[in-house]
């Protein structure tokens, strides 16, 4: 596997242990390192609001002061399930097992979200609650420039053993795929499935098999029935079809914040039940 250090910004809320659970199992299974920012509120980097330094290190020290004992439970959590899942704790990438570094940072999420990510082949995040989009899921996905691994918020194994690949045409989706070569060689079963309102019939993902193949990458394609919720269909094909991963576009931007999401990228966030692999 060519990923070697992935990042994921977390945060404290519902089902915490239950997402810390779903990042380290992609840890242990990709065998790389991963940054995991645990981000508190804070001052620092809002240069417009002209405060002297040190009036804003004060106000940074006593919120750090404040979440101390969160951090504290957050540490002793993440401490054992990586004992449970047999993941490291270290700063240092190891060769035949998966690790992970444990990063505290304060100040706006979102924005040292969108800036830390840059510094990592992949992002890895879970769903946002209800499928309602935050403000860093927005920034990793808009301003990292990397791919983004969403996976369910509640999720005991992850496995890349069989991908269906949504394919729609798109810029988004071509990039996904693309960065997604990787995980596409590794895997035992690569299916593309498409909409006639995308592509006119399967010859026309000839072309793509072709680009696949020259990676080594064997793939079957499939033709499936779309309504307003193209993502519904994808769902349901990767059940019937059992797959593991997706692979699609993500949300094209608009100039609207209130319709950023393509009714396919939203549905996914809703509804997904395996991991999607996404790119902007």
């Amino acid at each position: 596997m060519q990923y070697k250090k992935l990042f994921y910004p977390v945060a404290g809320g519902d089902e915490l242990k239950e997402r810390l659970y779903g990042a380290l199992s992609i840890v242990k299974y990709f065998k790389c390192h991963l940054e995991v920012m645990k981000s508190t509120p804070g001052i620092k980097g809002y240069n417009h609001l002209m405060m002297p330094e040190n009036i804003v290190d004060d106000i940074d020290a006593a919120i750090v002061t404040k979440y101390a004992e969160e951090n504290k439970n957050f540490k002793n959590t993440i401490e054992e399930i990586a004992k449970e899942i047999d993941v490291a704790i270290t700063d240092k990438k190891l060769e035949e097992k998966g690790s992970i570094e444990l990063l505290y940072k304060s100040g706006s999420r979102s924005v040292m979200a969108a800036q830390e990510s840059k510094y990592a082949d992949c992002v890895i995040i879970a769903a946002p609650p209800n499928g309602n989009s935050t403000a860093t899921f927005e920034a990793v996905v808009m301003h990292s420039g990397k791919p983004v691994l969403m996976f369910p918020r509640v999720m005991r194994s992850f496995s890349t053993k069989s991908v269906l690949i949504g394919w729609d045409n798109s810029p988004e989706v071509s990039k996904a795929l693309t960065l997604s070569i990787p995980i596409l060689q590794e895997a035992e079963r690569v299916h593309i499935v498409t909409a006639e309102q995308y592509v006119p019939n399967l010859k026309e993902l000839e072309r793509l098999q072709d680009y696949l193949r020259s990676y080594d990458i064997e793939t079957t394609t499939g033709m499936i029935t779309t309504t307003l919720f193209a993502g519904e269909a994808i769902l349901d094909a990767a059940k019937k079809g059992n797959f593991d991963l997706i692979v699609a576009g993500a949300y094209r931007p608009n100039g609207l914040k209130e319709l950023m999401f393509g009714a396919l990228t939203k549905y996914l966030l809703t509804h997904t039940h395996i991991p999607v692999f996404m790119a902007n």
